[in-house]
């Protein structure tokens, strides 16, 4: 025999079934007092009262109302909203909706199973509906978050209901001799003028969102969302727009790099960063917006791949016409988090016949700094390569100076953030001279990032720096006009 369902709906089959079996014929409530025994004996710690009315089981109950917590269900409640805003209207009564989404659920469910979860769910249902007004809308959206539609209450109100909603749910639950303290999130969203049921309800959800984002145990109205619903729109649509580019971009050659030069105090070149840019669009789309699309749809293996490539095929041209000079290229975290990063990258070198000492990779100090045993152990292997590893932004994450010693980096490169304050503030002046001094220790290059002025330029030479690099210099160029740059900078030198 297979039964499906949860909560009391598996309980009502399995004693149903047995009675059919037996050919004896019990009753509805029978059936709902046997399920209740068998409920408070895999959930002893909670009262008989905590377990779902009868006329809510199902049996003579309304179609519309759920049958673990007696309230109504999500397909009802676009009309249920729709009518609660009509008779609101009718009234000239204002109407908000609470969007309620408990915290951490899941962990709950996953420690104690779906049965207790089921139980732990109807006794914040009930916590839930002793302190809401009688008027109000109860329904349950989900498996765990509910909503209340509130007519006739002013922002105040819903706000001190809001807050005896948070006090209620946190009073201690007994699990299974765990005392556990619940908290829900809660998304407020007052009805503006002709706005639909299904915009009242999804701005609550907004605002839910927004304060579980937070830390959770809070109330947000909608509005306060980092994003309004609108620009929140507006800056998905702009996300979706930048997936289809990327996809297409990989797809036509609409990736490109472009070079910018890492240039030493007596002229000579200490590498090229490569600078991916994408020319689907119009305007085209800046590293700074499509990196973190790339990311969050799993494309930047593809774009990091590629870029690989790309760089090293560029060092391998740029040697046999003469200029051997390294080609830094950017790495990701979820690259290097990729068991399959080691495997691009040699086969980068091996595609482009190049020697790993003139390839370098950038990675943030925060990359350096992780622990996780697939990163470290692919730093380790980049180093065993040949190929050389430049803590990129230095200044700007949580290097621990503890472990610096041990990073198996070969160049350090100061965020511009440092650069930009030389040579008038004092207090950065201290910080990159001693750093400066600490990495040559550590045997380190050591570069200053976004060098715009004349004055930036000698403050960094004057404090020892190996290289700069910025606009005052050179700006990032493709592989073309890079030769030419290279070219006439060195008969200039």
């Amino acid at each position: 025999m297979f039964i499906q369902g949860t909560g009391n709906d598996v309980f009502l089959r399995v004693t149903c079934t047995c009675g059919v079996l037996c050919r004896e014929e019990v009753s509805h409530d029978a059936i709902l007092v046997r399920m209740r025994l068998k409920f408070l004996s895999v959930f002893p710690s909670l009262p008989l009262s905590a377990i779902a009315p009868i006329n809510g089981a199902g049996g003579g109950g309304a179609r519309d109302i759920l049958s673990l917590t007696a309230l109504y269900r999500r397909e009802d409640s676009r009309a249920i909203a729709d009518r609660v805003l009509t008779k609101a209207r009718h009234h000239n009564q204002p109407v908000t909706a609470l969007w309620i989404d408990i915290d951490r659920f899941r962990q709950i469910n996953d420690t104690f199973g779906h049965a207790c979860g089921d139980l732990i769910i109807d006794s914040l249902a009930k916590r839930i509906q002793a302190v809401v007004p009688p008027a109000s809308q109860c329904i349950r959206m989900g498996s765990d978050e509910f909503v209340i539609l509130l007519p006739s209450l002013l922002p105040i109100e819903v706000e001190q209901l809001a807050c005896k909603v948070l006090s209620q749910i946190e009073k201690p639950l007994l699990v299974h001799d765990v005392n556990i303290h619940p908290s829900v999130s809660i998304g407020l969203h007052k009805c503006r003028e002709g706005e639909s049921p299904d915009q009242l309800l999804e701005n609550a959800d907004r605002a839910m969102i927004h304060a579980k984002r937070q830390g959770g145990n809070r109330w947000v109205w909608s509005g306060q969302e980092a994003l309004s619903r609108e620009l929140g729109i507006e800056h998905s649509r702009r996300e979706l727009a930048i997936a289809s580019m990327l996809h297409e971009a990989l797809a036509c050659g609409g990736l490109s790099l472009r070079y910018q030069p890492i240039i030493r105090p007596d002229g000579s070149i200490e590498a090229v960063e490569a600078l991916m840019s994408c020319a689907v669009g119009n305007p085209p789309i800046s590293p700074g917006e499509f990196i973190p699309v790339a990311e969050k749809i799993g494309l930047i293996d593809k774009l990091g791949e590629w870029s690989l490539l790309e760089g090293a095929l560029c060092a391998a041209r740029l040697h046999r016409q003469g200029w051997p000079t390294k080609v830094a290229i950017n790495v990701s975290r979820a690259q290097l988090l990729s068991e399959g990063f080691l495997t691009a990258l040699q086969g980068a070198l091996l595609c482009a016949n190049v020697s790993p000492q003139w390839i370098e990779l950038e990675l943030t100090e925060s990359l350096f700094m992780e622990q996780t045993p697939t990163v470290q152990y692919n730093l380790q292997r980049i180093r065993d390569t040949g190929v050389g590893l430049a803590i990129d932004d230095f200044g700007t994450g949580y290097s621990c100076l503890a472990t610096l010693k041990d990073l198996p980096a070969t160049k350090l490169k100061f965020d511009r953030a440092f650069i930009k304050c030389l040579p008038e503030d004092t207090r950065v002046l201290a910080i990159v001279r001693a750093m400066t001094d600490l990495a040559h220790y550590l045997g380190l290059v050591v570069v200053g990032e976004g060098v715009e002025t004349e004055a930036q330029l000698q403050a960094c030479e004057d404090f020892g720096l190996d290289a700069t690099q910025g606009y005052f210099q050179a700006k990032p160029m493709p592989e073309s006009q890079l030769l030419t740059w290279l070219e006439n900078h060195d008969h200039e030198r």
